[in-house]
């Protein structure tokens, strides 16, 4: 579904990466986060028990997401300040406090995203005052992985699509389910990374991204401190050049000074 350059265009970039990530605050280059799926969607996962946590990290990173991690109740507020996030997986038992305070946090300051708890069974009243703060959904452990993966795609579909599965930026249409990009009925050739480009773009018509948001957003928490985004204005030319030949109006504009922004035809 993606063009055989996908591998070298996610090697390229992991080189550059590399180069460019002495000074950063959170090391943590993923295995996987290359890998395109529905989504280049962003979610930390607040969990203390080292297992659970790797074992729903190593999840998301398969399924294509970008996956930070927070261990503890500090670090969780940290990072969910600091970054933005479409999802927030949290535990509610956490060393430093409740997970509750997160919830009440992110809903006063970024309602935007969504937040689904972890607790244990028998913890229904910490799992009604969470719904009550604002948490969208709600898992008791134990839990099946894929009841879990199930849950998080309905709900970032929910937040991001609308409950769709495709969408449609004039005569370019994202199938979101099956990772396929056509304009006139004529599927694209897209690497990874162009495809998790124009999908962040899609869902976020209207709004200038700088280089620099649409990197960390992509790529994760490791983009924010980079020397040069110069790589992203070279898969965003390839895009636009693709859009184009398909004989698509190119909805990606240059915002001089600041980045792009997609504008719907």
């Amino acid at each position: 579904m993606f063009s055989t350059d996908a591998a070298t265009d996610a090697a390229t970039d992991a080189g550059r990466v590399h180069r460019g990530f002495c000074r950063l605050r959170y090391r943590s280059i993923r295995n996987g986060c290359y890998h395109a799926n529905f989504h280049c969607m962003k979610i930390l996962l607040i969990e203390d028990h080292t297992p659970l946590q790797q074992q729903i990290q190593q999840m998301l990173d398969r399924q294509g997401y970008v996956c930070e991690t927070a261990s503890s109740l500090p670090e969780a507020l940290e990072k969910s300040t600091v970054y933005d996030y479409d999802l927030l997986i949290v535990d509610l038992n956490l060393p430093g406090g409740s997970g509750l305070e997160v919830v009440r946090r992110m809903k006063q300051s970024k309602p935007q995203t969504a937040i689904m708890i972890i607790s244990a069974r028998d913890a229904v009243n910490d799992r009604i005052e969470g719904l009550d703060l604002g948490a969208d959904d709600y898992i008791s452990k134990p839990f099946d992985m894929a009841e879990l993966m199930a849950r998080i795609k309905s709900l970032l579909r929910r937040y991001r699509f609308d409950g769709r599965q495709s969408l449609q930026i004039g005569g370019i249409i994202i199938d979101t389910q099956k990772q396929e990009v056509t304009v006139a009925h004529n599927l694209l050739d897209l690497t990874k990374t162009e495809y998790k480009l124009l999908l962040f773009f899609a869902s976020n018509p209207g709004r200038v991204l700088t280089r620099e948001g649409m990197a960390e957003h992509v790529w994760g928490d490791h983009m924010d401190v980079a020397d040069s985004f110069d790589f992203i204005y070279s898969h965003i030319k390839n895009l636009r050049k693709k859009l184009r030949q398909a004989g698509a109006e190119d909805p990606i504009k240059v915002v001089y000074g600041v980045g792009y922004k997609l504008e719907i035809p």
